[in-house]
């Protein structure tokens, strides 16, 4: 009897190291897949959040937090043609939530800014940066509807599936926005001034 003792713990350990071989194969391929969707998308993707939240550190935050709820969900992503509209959801759910947040309000601006070096993005040539400026004068639901339309030129619907709301907010929510734009926006920055 003792010697078979031995022998059903041995086959119960190779049972359980063949039942982990896969779960390791597809947890290598699901971080590889990750890897190279983020490789690919998370400089598009910070670029977006930064546009939604107006801050850069809250972008980085934000989209930090996206991609962890990503990676923890891979698996149950099946349509790999919408995680970028996934990832928007989230950024948007996330940015909202962090506007919501009682610490945000107790936030005072400072007209002296910390000394630090400079970063500009490379896709800014200086004018849009005054543009982007009176983007993030908007409210915060018209400011994701507007970058969410414009900016990375999303459908009404896409924008009203990626923000939770009908077609019609969004349209509501767009021409608000589009309005108070055209309102704020400094003459030199107007279109129509170029024109002249």
């Amino acid at each position: 009897m003792q010697a078979r003792a031995p022998a059903r713990q041995a086959e119960k350990v190779s049972a359980v190291e063949t039942d982990r071989t896969p779960v390791r194969g597809r947890s290598e391929r699901r971080d590889a897949e990750f890897t190279e969707y983020l490789a690919a998308r998370q400089a598009a993707l910070l670029r977006t959040a930064y546009l939604v939240c107006g801050d850069r550190h809250q972008a980085e935050d934000v989209l930090q937090t996206a991609l962890a709820k990503l990676y923890l969900s891979w698996d149950k992503v099946r349509d790999r043609g919408a995680v970028d509209a996934y990832v928007r959801r989230i950024l948007v759910n996330e940015t909202t939530s962090a506007w919501r947040r009682p610490w945000h309000r107790r936030e005072q601006a400072t007209e002296r800014l910390p000394e630090t070096a400079a970063h500009h993005d490379t896709y800014d040539d200086g004018g849009s940066a005054a543009l982007w400026d009176v983007v993030r004068s908007l409210p915060p639901k018209a400011r994701a509807v507007v970058v969410l339309r414009y900016y990375e030129q999303l459908s009404e619907a896409e924008t009203a599936e990626t923000l939770g709301v009908s077609k019609g907010t969004v349209k509501s929510q767009s021409s608000r926005a589009m309005a108070l734009l055209r309102e704020r926006t400094p003459a030199h920055l107007h279109p129509r001034e170029e024109e002249r």
